[in-house]
């Protein structure tokens, strides 16, 4: 008898292809020969793709944390102000790598579940004259919010000469986020999310903007120095030793990428969260973030009155193999957050939904079962 698969539907890591897994089992090379050298390559090609930029990107053997606290540490001296919007927690972590760098943050502090509007930042803009930075969360994993108003942003640093810094971990790949076109100096993404890669990577791109303020930052970090790396990636080579299979993972992941289309792998992102949404909807529950800037890769779910959000999981994990998440900092219990990521097509968006009705049915939650279901199969058969 077959064993049912788990889906790991989480806003990360995702689930993975049999290919990506396969990829992780070619033989270790050294990372200073030619067979690195190729692969190396042919990683930087495809990424450029994804980033849809033509500036320098960069892999490193890092959580997407060290992605993000890479590009902060090599832009931010002792008292450089950046404007940060906080709107969760990792926008909140964003600002405490500021602090750590000794930068001060200026911060725009927003109502969980709303995102940073252009107008707001251009307040603050004119308001401080003297900022060197905008840092930005693009889609905040812990709240399911998705800033719409980054190309309008963009336009704002480029036009008062700000670098922007923009941490698009759960998002890049999987919405629309053309660097050079929205004029973002440093971007970052993790391996374990939109990729569908496993986790221990993180990507970063660096705009020529950006490398006119790097090459002056004082005390740049040693492992995370882009100078250092910039020198090795000429060589098609990391300063340090990579973690190969992981590489090679990547590898696949990004010729999957290619070979299904950005725009095709965008609309497959944007058709499954409609049909989560809708969905919810029909099963009475609400959505926890503002309409207009409700994610397409993180979706987050208020839990009703009297269901507990950790023995709602708990069923959804033990009798479906469904695995989401919980809520984090003060929404660690109030919300479920669904990975719409990756590997998600009607394949894994129906069971999942099959899943969270029976879990809520178990919990004397009052939803006639078989109605979110109904409502997503419209959307993909629509």
């Amino acid at each position: 008898m077959e064993t049912k698969k788990s889906l790991i539907m989480l806003p990360g890591p995702t689930n993975l292809s049999d290919r990506v897994m396969q990829a992780m089992t070619k033989p270790i090379i050294s990372h200073r020969e030619p067979e690195f050298h190729a692969l190396h390559q042919s990683i930087l090609n495809n990424l450029r793709y994804v980033f849809q930029t033509k500036n320098d990107v960069f892999v490193l053997t890092s959580s997407g944390t060290g992605g993000v606290y890479c590009a902060i540490s090599n832009i931010v001296n002792p008292n450089d102000k950046v404007i940060i919007p906080v709107f969760g927690v990792f926008s909140q972590r964003m600002k405490e790598k500021i602090v750590r760098c000794g930068g001060k943050p200026v911060e725009l502090p927003l109502k969980w579940g709303e995102a940073p509007t252009a107008e707001q930042i251009e307040h603050i803009v004119e308001k401080e004259g003297d900022v060197k930075a905008i840092a930005l969360m693009y889609n905040e994993t812990s709240t399911g919010v998705t800033v719409r108003d980054l190309p309008k942003i963009g336009r704002i640093a480029r036009e008062n000469n700000l670098i922007l810094v923009v941490d698009a971990i759960s998002v890049l790949g999987g919405d629309r986020l053309p660097v050079d076109e929205w004029g973002i100096d440093v971007c970052v993404v993790g391996s374990q999310k939109c990729l569908a890669c496993p986790p221990g990577l993180a990507m970063v791109s660096v705009s020529d903007r950006a490398w006119e303020v790097i090459e002056k930052t004082a005390a740049r970090p040693y492992y995370f120095d882009l100078v250092k790396m910039k020198e090795f990636s000429a060589k098609n080579e990391t300063p340090y030793t990579p973690a190969v299979p992981l590489f090679y993972a990547l590898d696949e992941a990004l010729k999957m990428i290619r070979e299904e289309g950005l725009e095709k792998r965008f609309k497959r992102h944007s058709t499954c969260a409609r049909a989560f949404y809708k969905a919810v909807e029909a099963l009475k529950l609400k959505p926890f973030p503002n309409e207009k800037v409700r994610s397409n890769t993180v979706i987050a779910v208020n839990m009703p009155a009297g269901v507990n959000n950790t023995e709602l999981r708990k069923i959804m994990r033990e009798q479906h193999k469904v695995s989401v998440a919980g809520g984090q900092s003060k929404l660690k219990e109030s919300i479920i957050r669904i990975g719409c990521l990756g590997i998600i097509s009607e394949k894994e968006t129906i069971p999942t939904i099959e899943a969270l009705e029976d879990a809520l049915s178990a919990l004397q939650y009052p939803v006639q079962v078989g109605t979110g279901v109904e409502a997503a199969r419209r959307v993909f058969h629509s």
